[in-house]
């Protein structure tokens, strides 16, 4: 059974095993160096459908069914899908996943949704209430510019803090027995709001959630920060990415060469025009789908800390001149149980 340690992390006596994983994204993340890694690179970022909603729930769909291919099983074998996304009401999960005939627990948390569905399918099956399970999110740069910004076609100007929505998804099937990579502990974070309310700089209103979740993991565990091959937050980009460093600095916590950011490894700052790099539910989950997953696969990576991380705010809070708050949820995979 699962352990508490500590007042934020469990660790799971009998880690779940990735059984499957995959990852889709759109033209311009094809572009970066990580290429080679995705499952598939859609040239065609309306996915053949007649808006960019419709695009990403089938993104989504596309996603989960090349998992599950890779995994070997049908949409009957799995238990409970914990899946969600950027727009208003999940509107990509719900339509993207209907007709799949899995029992569904839709999830908001932002751009940390990736880690957040991963713990939870994870608590599932090895709590006994799943045998097999599955985590999956997704975002697209156009649907979540119409909900949260401006039109595409405004061609407004963004700031050097801004970040570029990933059009991706990413979706884990998680089994009680397996070869691994294994969940080996969770650490669920809590709500953080230092008072920013730039839209533009998502990376600052991160930052401090995601220093808060790192500091309680390894307050909890007692696990060092050198005892990972790599520690990776979602899309925290280059203004977070720092910022992270500088927090964890004053409380005593050093972040090595072995910590990076999905929003820094997706693109390459210097050739493609992304700003302050990555973002969205689709940065964190299909990074993990590709790059992490297969390089602990090849053995190259052992033991990884991977944190996504969201902001929990509406176009309707910002608006109306509300501050921007956010979570960040850990996850350790180990190749080892």
């Amino acid at each position: 059974m699962a352990t508490r340690v500590g007042r934020y992390t469990i660790r799971l006596d009998h880690p779940p095993s990735v059984m499957g994983y995959a990852s889709i994204v759109g033209k311009k993340e094809g572009e970066g160096p990580l290429a080679d890694e995705f499952d598939q690179i859609e040239e065609d970022t309306s996915f053949g459908e007649k808006t960019w909603e419709k695009a990403e729930s089938r993104m989504q769909s596309d996603t989960l069914n090349k998992a599950l291919r890779k995994a070997n099983i049908t949409p009957g074998t799995v238990d409970i899908i914990f899946a969600g996304d950027l727009l208003n009401q999940c509107i990509s999960t719900s339509y993207g996943l209907r007709e799949s005939g899995i029992p569904f627990a839709g999830l908001y948390g932002a751009c940390s949704t990736m880690s957040e569905s991963l713990a939870m399918a994870s608590v599932f099956v090895e709590g006994g209430f799943a045998n097999v399970a599955a985590a999956l999110t997704s975002s697209h740069f156009c649907s979540a510019e119409r909900q949260y910004r401006l039109p595409l076609e405004y061609g407004g100007q963004r700031s050097p803090t801004a970040q570029w929505t990933v059009t991706g998804s990413g979706a884990v099937i998680l089994n009680k027995e397996g070869d691994g990579p294994y969940i080996r502990e969770l650490t669920f974070g809590r709500i953080v709001d230092l008072g920013i309310k730039d839209l533009s700089n998502m990376g600052a209103a991160m930052a401090p959630a995601a220093a808060d979740t790192l500091q309680h993991y390894f307050d909890d565990t007692g696990i060092s920060p050198d005892s990972f091959d790599l520690i990776v937050s979602g899309d925290l980009g280059i203004v977070g990415s720092n910022l992270l460093r500088q927090l964890l600095q004053k409380e005593g916590v050093t972040l090595g060469a072995n910590y990076n950011d999905c929003g820094l490894i997706i693109y390459d700052r210097d050739k493609q025009d992304v700003h302050a790099g990555g973002s969205g539910c689709g940065c964190a989950a299909s990074v993990l789908c590709s790059h992490i997953l297969n390089n602990m696969k090849s053995g190259n990576l052992h033991e990884v800390l991977f944190m996504a991380t969201g902001v929990l705010m509406s176009p309707t809070s910002v608006q109306q001149g509300q501050s921007i708050p956010s979570v960040a949820h850990a996850v350790h995979l180990s190749t080892s149980r």
